[in-house]
């Protein structure tokens, strides 16, 4: 009969933890090819032989981050309903694309540099797992714009927009908060910046009465 395995202990869980927070740094700052264990076990206060305990490899260390970040990333876009009002539904999304952009900046990072490398490892989730979610919010954008709830638009570059638009904050910090300078917080003032930019372009126009010509004069 096969023995179960051992439950973790506590200790180990918390090596664990801290070896996944310090890769989380130095993958975010250096990328995966520029990593090193060595600045692994360095930021994490252990030995190099003690961080190979938890995790095989560098790859074994990136996967776990990649694993645990998707579904952190997807679940805004899951958030987002078919029977809620439509241009608040898309706005509550940039909201909290924002928020992560915030409040998870080196994840960010992290997964822009994967993506930048060609997604060696996430293009299985890409394509699949992200792919889907996508597919079924555009099916639900779509539909809006077709009943008229929203003005026209191409949901997909919709959603490249907003990933763009509010992940930069979290990706360029440092060049956006050079460039405003002092006393301005970045992400306050774009959460104002991007509702109405938004709300701008997703609201319907209205189809007022045809302009009046008079006689010639």
């Amino acid at each position: 009969m096969p023995q179960k395995p051992r439950a973790r202990t506590k200790i180990q869980i918390r090596n664990s933890e801290t070896i996944l927070d310090a890769a989380l740094d130095v993958f975010s700052q250096h990328g995966f090819r520029g990593a090193t264990l060595d600045q692994i076990a360095e930021v994490a206060g252990l030995s190099k032989p003690n961080l190979l305990y938890y995790f095989a490899s560098k790859e074994a260390i990136h996967q776990a981050l990649l694993s645990e970040l998707l579904d952190t990333w997807l679940d805004p876009l899951r958030a987002l309903r078919a029977d809620g009002e439509p241009i608040g539904e898309i706005l509550g999304y940039v909201h909290r694309k924002l928020e992560m952009s915030r409040d998870f900046p080196r994840e960010s990072r992290l997964f822009a540099n994967e993506i930048l490398q060609g997604a060696p490892r996430m293009m299985e989730a890409i394509t699949g797992e992200l792919k889907t979610l996508v597919d079924e919010k555009a099916a639900v954008i779509r539909d809006w714009a077709d009943d008229g709830r929203i003005a026209p638009v191409d949901p997909y570059h919709l959603i490249f927009s907003i990933w763009a638009l509010t992940q930069h904050y979290a990706d360029f910090d440092v060049q956006v908060r050079a460039v405003l300078g002092p006393g301005h917080d970045p992400f306050a003032e774009a959460d104002i910046y991007l509702d109405t930019l938004f709300r701008k372009l997703l609201t319907p126009q209205q189809e007022g009465p045809a302009p009046q010509t008079g006689p010639a004069t």
